[in-house]
C-alpha cells in the first residue's frame, strides 16, 4: 500500500461556553483545528486532527501545522502508511522536531490500518478494557463561586472528575479550590491545574494552603526542576503534564518520584505511536495517566477514545471528551459521551467520516 495525496482542511471550532480561560490570562474563544485525509492507491482513505491550545500552551500554533505540512507531506507520497514506526522515523528525519505537525499524519494512519485490517484502532493499540473509560471536566478559570457552579451543573450531567484551571492569583486558587471540593461528593476527584502558571513561592503558598483538601496539583510551575521542588514541599498526589514530553521525562520523572500521575498528549508526543509508546511505558512503571490531546473536535475525540480504551482501568486516572466543548461536529461516527464516560468505536479504523460539507476546500494538497 502506498500514499498517493495528502490533504490539509482548516476548520474552526468555537466554543460552546463562549472562551476558554486558564493560567495567567490566556484564554481561547476559537481553536483552530487542522484535519488531514491520506489517500492511498487502494482506495482506503485515513484521517487524523491536530488542534494546539492557541499559540500560547505549548510550543505548537495552528498555522505551523500546515506550514509544517507543506514541508513534511509531499516527502511520503508513495510510503506505506501501515509501516507505522518506519514512516515515523522518515518523518523525524525529515523535520526535526515539531512533533504536533506529524500527529494528523500519525494518526490518519492508523486510520488506515485498521481499516485494511478490519479492525478498531484500539484493538491495534492493545485492546479494549471494560464497556467504556472515565472522563473528566475541565472548568475555564473565573471567579470561584461561577467556577463552584460550573462543577456543579457538569456533575448533574454525570461527570465525576474535574480539573480546575487555577494558576492565576494565589488567594483567589485557594478559594477556588475550596470552593470546588465542598459541591462534590467524596468519591469525586478534583485536580487544581495551574497549567505552569505559579513561580515556586506562589506553589508553595497554595499546595500548603489547601494540604487538608482532597485534591490533585497538576503542573503548578514551568519548569521540571520547579514542579519538583514543590512535590517535595506537599504530601498531594501530584500530576505533571507540560514537562512530559518524551518517554525519557517520564523515565526521569518515575526515577525521582517526580509524581504519580502524567497528562499524555497525542499531538506532544507526534501522534498515536509515541503516544502508546509513552502509555506502555506508564503501564509498566505503574504510573497513572490522563490521555488526550491539546484540543480538538471529533477526529481528535476518537483518537483519544481509542488510545485510553486500551489502556487498564486502574491506570487510566481519566481522558477527555473535547467534540462536547464545541459547536461544530467535524465528522459523523465519533464517541459522545454519555453520563461522564465514553466508549471507542468498534468500527474498523477510527470509525469516524468526515463532515465533507463541513471541512469544506482542502487548504493544501500533495500527491
Amino acid at each position: 500500500m502506498k500514499i498517493t495525496r495528502i490533504s490539509a482542511y482548516q476548520v474552526d471550532l468555537p466554543l460552546k461556553e463562549g472562551r476558554y480561560s486558564w493560567s495567567e490570562g490566556k484564554s481561547v474563544d476559537v481553536f483552530d483545528s487542522t484535519v488531514v485525509a491520506i489517500e492511498t492507491d487502494t482506495g482506503l482513505t485515513g484521517v487524523g486532527e491536530v488542534c494546539p491550545l492557541g499559540p500560547v500552551y505549548l510550543p505548537a500554533y495552528a498555522e505551523g501545522v500546515r506550514t509544517g505540512l507543506k514541508e513534511l507531506a509531499p516527502q511520503l507520497i508513495g510510503a506505506d502508511p501501515t509501516a507505522l514506526n518506519v514512516l515515523n522515523r522518515k518523518m523525524d528525519q525529515l523535520l526535526k522536531g515539531h512533533p504536533y505537525v506529524k500527529s494528523a499524519i500519525d494518526i490518519a494512519c492508523w486510520d488506515i490500518l485498521g481499516q485494511a485490517s478490519g479492525q478498531p484502532v484500539c484493538e491495534l493499540l492493545g485492546g479494549r478494557y471494560e464497556d467504556d473509560f472515565v472522563l473528566y471536566r475541565a472548568i475555564s478559570q473565573r471567579p470561584p463561586a461561577e467556577m463552584a457552579d460550573n462543577v456543579k451543573d457538569y456533575r448533574d450531567e454525570g461527570y465525576r472528575r474535574f480539573q480546575l484551571k487555577v494558576g492565576g492569583n494565589p488567594e483567589e486558587d485557594i478559594e477556588r479550590i475550596r470552593a470546588c471540593r465542598e459541591v462534590l461528593e467524596p468519591t469525586d476527584k478534583l485536580v487544581a491545574d495551574a497549567n505552569t502558571g505559579w513561580t515556586m513561592h506562589e506553589a508553595a503558598r497554595v499546595v500548603n494552603a489547601v494540604r487538608d483538601v482532597d485534591v490533585y496539583i497538576e503542573q503548578p510551575c514551568p519548569t521540571y526542576e520547579e514542579c519538583l521542588n514543590i512535590r517535595k514541599r506537599t504530601p498531594l498526589p501530584f500530576i505533571l503534564d507540560e514537562v512530559i514530553d518524551s518517554v525519557a521525562m517520564i523515565l526521569r520523572g518515575a526515577a525521582d518520584g517526580a509524581m504519580d500521575n502524567v497528562n499524555i498528549k497525542i499531538s506532544k508526543f507526534g501522534g498515536l505511536t509515541k503516544a502508546k509508546q509513552a502509555r506502555d511505558l506508564c503501564i509498566s512503571l505503574g504510573i497513572a495517566m490522563t490521555l488526550e490531546d491539546s484540543w480538538g473536535g471529533d477526529i481528535v475525540t476518537a483518537s483519544i477514545a481509542h488510545l485510553a480504551h486500551g489502556t487498564p482501568p486502574e491506570l487510566l486516572f481519566t481522558s477527555t471528551d473535547f467534540n462536547s466543548y464545541v459547536t461544530t461536529s467535524i465528522a459523523d461516527g465519533a464517541p459522545q459521551r454519555k453520563e461522564g464516560r465514553m466508549s471507542a468505536s468498534t468500527q474498523p479504523g477510527l470509525g469516524v467520516s468526515p463532515k465533507w460539507d463541513v471541512l469544506g476546500d482542502p487548504v493544501s494538497r500533495f500527491e
